[in-house]
């Protein structure tokens, strides 16, 4: 019985087996792989000597991929020819098509090029170095770039070191040694022999390594002297039952300096020259620079029968185009205009000199917009033929006594069609309801302005028994520059209401076209829907701050007075703030200059978003430190741009923080443990003290 039972359940079991054997499933592939490659070995071997080869190889434990690798891979000192780089299954070549320098350490800097092909784990960091001879270089330097105007972190620019002090290296030389950025700004050039260097930040958009004055750039004035310093490190290890077992003491190299801070600038050059000349329909002729110059002299060769005063000007924001609106009607009529025009433009040797061009201005129209002339220029005369005939018809049947209704009728019809096709013009409100209390009254017309009839134009008051009263306002040019756009500026009380009024023909164009009568109705904004902001930094009245938006809009610009910066009448929004040291106190941020050693205007960010969210009567009192904290900490990552690329698992990220908070000296461990002495390049060290 028992031998029968021990069969019977052998049975069983086989039989369970082939039956699980039989069932197909989708196998699980196992826990997901979050470690990047890991290097095998190399072709030459890491920081080899006396490499003569022409390819370098780097051997993974699994399939890699390259990404970015036109922005991301730096090969110092910088190729001539570029090399290949690619990968082949588990390697990755890179294949010089210059010959290599004598006596020189190279570096090959994947950044976080490489990455497995499977889960797209990055290898971050990763730096390959050999010699061409005896010895090789380690030491390096790093630090961050960040962009002067708004500390955002400049990503995959180049960063460069000149053994040549000299001022004419940065525009004449190549760099000795590169690296670029990662996505978040930081930096680190190796293969760095001991010395004196000067170091540079570049956004090398012709490929020559070296400086153009068109160029991102950003410089550093101090001399740097890479070093590096020896530190210990002690680990313990602990028992089960929590009891010291072994203390593990560890010696490491710290390579100095690792604070180096490159605001990046554009200083806004431009070569001078004419870019444009044309003629904008038949009433305008619009000149266009490249960039901001003096006003050009124009002569007219012709016709030459016209007016000395032919033109209104209006110079657009920049300063670098100008529309002359023609108000004579020869020119208005000719098809084309010969001018001699005299202005300043760049020649081949940088300098501002005069020029002269005779310029012919054409009147282009189309087929479309000559037919459309003809066909309103009939129609008006058909119209008046007709007003004609209606008045010689009303006059007759006066005379003989008859009713004339239905003839004035006709009359007002006919009017009432003219009115619809006759020009008009136009004025467009900046604000056509609801009016802050802080606002003025804006307007832009579709041409220059010639006679405006003040009486004609109404403000009005609503008192409390819904009456309105006028208010003494007037029209006035906004911009001396720009004869387009007007204001009426009042002392708008909150919680009133205003009608403005404009009779018909108040306003006269230079081509006599009018305006109709039309009428605004505004409501000005209580005051409890305003907040207010205060803040009180220790930057020194020479300082200016900007109160910004979400999208890093300017919403208000106002200069520190005692220490102190007010902002009144604020809508409830979440708001930011950036101060700028004004240095030259021209109440606007200047770039830097590299010719004259001149850095940009330095810029801070009020780092606590939270403490500047407004609402409805209510308002925030703040003390800001603007070295309080770390430079390229302060700018709030709700408006930061450039932002690192994100990891696409969660873990990834988390492990990935938590080695940042252990390694990473841009943060905790840089720029003086999260605070900021003042000085860019010394901080970090005297915080240390």
């Amino acid at each position: 019985m028992k031998l029968r039972a021990l069969t019977y359940l052998l049975l069983v079991a086989v039989a369970g087996f082939l039956w699980s054997c039989a069932n197909i499933g989708s196998p699980s592939g196992g826990p997901r792989d979050y470690t990047p490659p890991v290097v095998l070995k190399s072709n030459p071997a890491p920081r080899a000597v006396n490499f003569k080869g022409k390819k370098v190889t780097i051997q993974f434990d699994e399939i890699v991929v390259l990404k970015d690798q036109q922005k991301k891979v730096v090969i110092s000192p910088a190729q001539k020819e570029p090399a290949m780089v690619r990968s082949l299954g588990r390697t990755v070549e890179v294949t010089f098509n210059d010959e290599l320098i004598p006596n020189t350490t190279y570096t090959i800097d994947f950044s976080d090029a490489i990455e497995d092909n499977n889960e797209g784990n990055r290898l971050d960091g990763y730096c390959f170095s050999f010699s061409t001879g005896e010895s090789i270089d380690t030491m390096s330097v790093s630090g961050m770039v960040l962009r002067a105007r708004d500390l955002e972190p400049m990503q995959h620019v180049m960063v460069g070191l000149h053994s040549n002090l000299d001022d004419t290296a940065f525009t004449a030389t190549k760099f000795e040694r590169i690296s670029r950025t990662n996505d978040k700004g930081e930096f680190t050039v190796q293969g760095v022999k001991p010395g004196k260097y000067h170091i540079f930040a570049l956004k090398d958009m012709d490929g020559n390594y070296r400086m153009s004055r068109s160029e991102d750039y950003a410089f550093l004035d101090e001399i740097i002297v890479p070093s590096v310093r020896e530190f210990t490190s002690q680990d313990t290890t602990f028992t089960f039952d929590r009891r010291v077992d072994t203390v593990v003491t560890a010696k490491h190299n710290e390579y100095l300096p690792n604070d180096i801070l490159l605001s990046m600038f554009n200083e806004g050059y431009t070569p001078l020259y004419l870019k444009k000349a044309e003629r904008l329909g038949r009433n305008r002729l619009f000149v266009h620079f490249s960039t901001a110059n003096e006003l050009p002299q124009l002569n007219i060769l012709s016709p030459q029968n016209h007016a000395v005063d032919w033109h209104v000007m209006e110079r657009r924001e920049g300063n670098d185009s100008i529309v002359y609106w023609l108000t004579d009607s020869t020119l208005i009529k000719a098809d084309s205009i010969v001018v001699d025009m005299r202005y300043m433009k760049m020649d081949s040797l940088n300098n501002i000199v005069p020029a002269t061009d005779t310029v012919v201005f054409l009147s282009r129209r189309t087929n479309a917009e000559i037919k459309a002339e003809r066909e309103a220029k009939k129609e008006r005369e058909e119209m008046d033929k007709e007003r004609e005939k209606l008045i010689k018809k009303r006059e007759k049947m006066i005379a003989e006594g008859k009713d004339v209704t239905d003839v004035d009728l006709d009359i007002k019809a006919l009017a009432q069609r003219e009115h619809a096709i006759r020009e008009v013009l136009k004025l467009e409100p900046s604000k056509t309801s609801q009016l802050e209390v802080t606002d003025t009254l804006q307007f832009l017309f579709n041409a220059p302005i010639g006679s405006i009839n003040q009486r004609g134009i109404r403000l009005e008051h609503m008192q409390k028994d819904s009456t309105w009263v006028r208010i003494n306002a007037k029209m006035l040019q906004k911009d001396e520059l720009n004869p387009l756009r007007y204001m009426i500026q009042a002392n708008f009380k909150p919680d009133e209401q205003y009608r403005l009024s404009f009779d018909s023909a108040a306003v006269c164009n230079v081509y006599g076209v009018v305006n109709d009568s039309t009428t605004f109705k505004y409501k000005v904004k209580s005051l409890d829907e305003y907040g207010y902001v205060i803040l009180h930094v220790n930057s020194g009245d020479s300082a200016f701050v900007e109160l910004l938006d979400a999208n890093e809009k300017v919403v208000r610009h106002q200069r520190v007075s005692g220490g102190t910066v007010r902002f009144d009448n604020l809508l409830p929004a979440e708001y930011y703030a950036r101060l700028v040291v004004d240095t030259n106190g021209n109440d606007r941020w200047d770039p830097g200059y590299y010719t004259e050693h001149r850095q940009p205007e330095e810029v801070y960010y009020y780092p606590y978003a939270d403490k500047l969210r407004v609402r409805k009567s209510w308002g925030r009192e703040e003390t800001w430190d603007i070295y309080a904290t770390a430079i390229n900490q302060q700018k709030p990552e709700k408006i930061k741009k450039n932002k690192p690329e994100r990891r696409r698992d969660s873990l990834e990220q988390r492990v990935k923080q938590t080695d940042e908070e252990e390694e990473d000296e841009f943060g905790s461990n840089a720029f003086g443990r999260n605070t900021y002495s003042g000085n860019k390049y010394r901080d970090y060290q005297n915080n240390r003290r």
